[in-house]
């Protein structure tokens, strides 16, 4: 059997190598795809197009616009002469946020009476808007405490005393992602999702093209066993995976920056049980399809709840109560946790033990469950 496999292995490899679309489909597609969603996916909220109506034109109301866009988060497109015409604006796609100071401000400030400032936020699009909003918000909180300190300093100098004003500060630490930037968060799961298209994809398709040409009937009649085809199908792709694995690794760290934190070891060690459960997938799709086209149809319906319901992009907090435990099941949300935990947070094998029980669980029910199905199928 041994030599039956090896001989299997060198066989799928060779056929494999040979073909180069097959070589940059396995290769050279990951990288290109991994470099296109790593600078593409970008949650970054800055240099907001924003849109100034200045209905008092005093020097309070221009101090604070230009305190407002004199940082990166917003940049001034244009001013409105009322606020009337905000609307109008958000139509035209001309402004994300409109800042609109009512008449009176500056002389309500002066005398040290409460001043409005009205913003109005695109909500078209969501993230940006709240992102847009709690800026906005922070700066004119924190213009209104700057202008509450003067004035009591100005009022106790009238009094002839010298006020002990102790503010509270808060000065927040941001750990594993100091600079808040999004493709160290997206990388890690660009890397689960791609291989979970390449050997989803690559085993159904290989298979159901044997079955399709015939070739798989010939194969049969030979003295290898069901075990022994089975192996042979998918230890290669496995290999090619964790090569791809190591590949998408140090492009992320080299392209965006990603941190490689902790053990390596415990990525690829994740890394072949996460293959376990794909290989396991691509032989399920292949035993009940007929087709090439049906298995590129049935991949395709596979992919995308996988992505969706792996913490990809939106935390699995923030999805329904009822659709929470259904993501346990997900091969992709684990291998997700353990990336980001061991690349950006240094973790070790201790620390992500539900995961790689999850995968392991996962891993071995879906490859158990697909090895039978195809040995039904071919017996």
């Amino acid at each position: 059997m041994r030599l039956a496999l090896t001989a299997l292995i060198i066989k799928e490899f060779q056929q494999t190598f040979r073909d180069k679309r097959m070589v940059g489909v396995l290769v050279v597609v990951p990288l290109l795809q991994l470099v296109v969603l790593g600078y593409s996916v970008n949650l970054d909220v800055n240099h907001v197009p924003t849109l100034v109506a200045d209905e008092d034109r005093s020097v309070q109301s221009r101090e604070l616009v230009a305190g407002l866009v004199a940082g990166d988060a917003f940049d001034q497109v244009g001013e409105l002469a009322t606020g009337q015409a905000a609307l109008g604006a958000f139509e035209h796609g001309l402004a994300s946020i409109v800042i609109v100071v009512p008449k009176g401000f500056g002389e309500r400030v002066k005398r040290g009476a409460p001043a409005a400032v009205q913003v109005l936020v695109d909500g078209s699009d969501s993230n940006r808007a709240i992102v847009a909003q709690n800026a906005a918000t922070a700066y004119m909180l924190g213009r209104a405490v700057a202008l509450a300190q003067e004035r009591i300093a100005q009022v106790a100098r009238q009094r002839g005393f010298v006020p002990q004003i102790r503010p509270l500060r808060v000065e927040p630490r941001l750990l594993y992602n100091p600079a808040l930037d999004s493709a160290i968060f997206f990388v890690p799961g660009v890397a689960a999702t791609l291989l979970l298209i390449v050997t989803l994809i690559v085993t159904a398709m290989g298979l159901a093209r044997e079955k399709e040409s015939g070739t798989l009937e010939q194969v049969l009649v030979t003295p290898l066993t069901p075990t022994t085809l089975i192996l042979g199908k998918t230890l290669p792709y496995a290999a090619i995976g964790l090569v791809d694995l190591g590949l998408v690794l140090a492009a992320g760290s080299w392209l965006f920056g990603v941190p490689l934190r902790g053990p390596l070891v415990v990525v690829f060690a994740a890394g072949l049980l996460y293959l376990l459960a794909t290989l396991g997938l691509g032989l399920f799709l292949a035993a009940v399809v007929r087709n090439q086209q049906q298995a590129l149809m049935a991949a395709f319906f596979v992919l995308l709840p996988g992505m969706l319901l792996s913490g990809f992009v939106t935390p699995i907090e923030n999805m329904p109560t009822w659709l929470q435990p259904v993501t346990a099941l997900n091969p992709v949300r684990h291998f997700v946790e353990v990336l980001r935990a061991v690349l950006l947070k240094g973790a070790s094998f201790s620390d992500l033990t539900s995961q790689f029980v999850a995968l392991a669980g996962i891993g071995i029910t879906l490859f158990g469950a697909a090895s039978y199905t195809l040995r039904r199928r071919l017996g």
